[in-house]
C-alpha cells in the first residue's frame, strides 16, 4: 500500500468529524458522540443525526464517484483535461432529472438515478459524436470546446424547462447549485454499491485499461477492442455521473483534479491511481463542503462554486502546460 493511501484516509476521516461539529453553530465533541450513539436529546442531537451526519456520507461518496469518473474518462479518450463536469455529462444528467421531474412530479429516487445516467450517457455520445466529426477529433482544447457546447445548450434548455415549472423552480435551483446539504440520502443505497462494482470492474479490467490509455493501434495489437472497452467505460463514467447528479446536483472540477493530485501522489498505473483517486475524489469534496459553510457565513456558498475556485486555476495550467508541449 503507498503511504500516501493510510494518509488520505486518516485526513478523510478528520474531515468527516470535523463536518460533524462545524456549522452555523459549533457542536461539541460530547453531543456529537452522544448523538451518534443514540444517547444525544435535543436540538444538537437532531442536527447531527439528521443534517450533518448524511451530509458528511453523501460528501465521501460523491466525491469519490466523480473522481473515478474523471480517471476512468481521462484514461479512455486519453485527454488530461476530460472531465464531467467540464464535458457536459453532467449537463446531461442535470438536464434529464430536470425533465424528469417537471412531467413526473415526485419521481421516485430509482427513476431520478436511472434519468440521471441515461441522460449523461446521451451527453458523453453527443460530445464524442461532435468530436470526431471534425479533423481536430479528440484533441484536448476541441474536446473541451465540444463539451463547453453540448453543455451551453443543455443548459439553456434547462433554463427553459424551470421557467416552464415555476412551482418547482425554487426547489430546481437549490438542487442545481451542487450541495450535500438538505438532500434526500435514499438515494445512497444506490450509489455506494454503484460505486462499490463500477470500482471492482476497473479492477477486474485495469490491464485494458491501461493499454487504452497509450493509443488505439498498440491497443488492438494486444487483443484489446478499443471502441467496445472505450464505450464501456465511458458508459461507467455516465453511471457514477449520473448517481452524482442525482444526490447532490451537478458539481464540475472533482474529477478533473483528483486523478492529477492521485498521479502527483505517486500513482502510476489504473491499480495505484484507482484508491488514490477515489480518496482524493473524497477528500476535495468534503473539503469543499466544509469551506462552503464559511465563506458566505452564516449563509452557505455552493459546493460548486468553493470547488470551481481550485479547479478553475488547475485547469488553466493545464491547458498552458499542454501549449508549451506542443510548441
Amino acid at each position: 500500500m503507498r503511504p500516501a493511501v493510510p494518509a488520505l484516509i486518516a485526513a478523510s476521516a478528520g474531515l468527516a468529524l470535523a463536518s460533524l461539529h462545524l456549522g452555523v453553530r459549533f457542536t461539541p465533541p460530547g453531543e456529537v458522540l452522544a448523538a451518534l450513539a443514540g444517547r444525544g436529546e435535543g436540538q444538537a442531537a437532531l442536527i447531527v443525526q439528521s443534517l450533518r451526519l448524511p451530509r458528511a456520507v453523501l460528501a465521501v461518496v460523491v466525491g469519490a464517484s466523480l473522481g473515478l469518473a474523471g480517471l476512468l474518462m481521462q484514461t479512455a479518450v486519453r485527454n488530461p483535461i476530460a472531465e464531467p463536469g467540464l464535458l457536459g455529462v453532467n449537463a446531461g444528467a442535470a438536464f434529464a432529472v430536470v425533465l424528469l421531474l417537471t412531467l413526473v412530479p415526485g419521481a421516485a429516487m430509482t427513476q431520478v438515478m436511472l434519468t440521471a445516467a441515461l441522460g449523461a450517457a446521451v451527453a458523453v455520445v453527443c460530445v464524442m459524436g461532435l468530436a470526431l466529426s471534425t479533423a481536430s477529433g479528440m484533441s484536448p482544447v476541441f474536446l473541451l470546446l465540444a463539451g463547453v457546447t453540448i453543455a451551453a445548450l443543455l443548459n439553456a434548455g434547462l433554463q427553459v424547462l424551470i421557467l416552464l415549472d415555476e412551482a418547482v423552480m425554487e426547489e430546481l435551483l437549490f438542487w442545481l447549485a451542487g450541495a450535500f446539504v438538505d438532500r434526500p440520502i435514499d438515494g445512497l443505497w444506490i450509489a455506494l454499491p454503484l460505486l462499490a462494482l463500477v470500482a471492482l470492474a476497473v479492477v477486474r479490467f485495469r490491464a485494458a485499461l491501461d493499454v487504452l490509455g497509450t493509443d488505439d493501434a498498440t491497443a488492438a495489437t494486444l487483443g484489446v477492442d478499443v471502441l467496445r472497452t472505450r464505450l464501456g467505460f465511458l458508459g461507467a463514467v455516465a453511471l457514477l455521473s449520473g448517481a452524482s447528479v442525482a444526490l447532490a446536483g451537478p458539481i464540475a472540477f472533482v474529477g478533473l483534479v483528483a486523478p492529477h493530485l492521485a498521479r502527483l501522489s505517486g500513482g502510476r498505473g489504473t491499480a495505484a491511481l484507482l484508491p488514490l483517486t477515489m480518496l482524493w475524489g473524497a477528500v476535495l469534496a468534503q473539503s469543499s463542503d466544509i469551506l462552503a459553510r464559511f465563506v458566505l457565513y452564516p449563509s452557505e456558498a455552493p459546493v460548486s462554486a468553493v470547488m470551481a475556485m481550485v479547479g478553475v486555476p488547475l485547469l488553466v495550467l493545464l491547458l498552458r502546460r499542454r501549449r508549451i508541449a506542443a510548441a
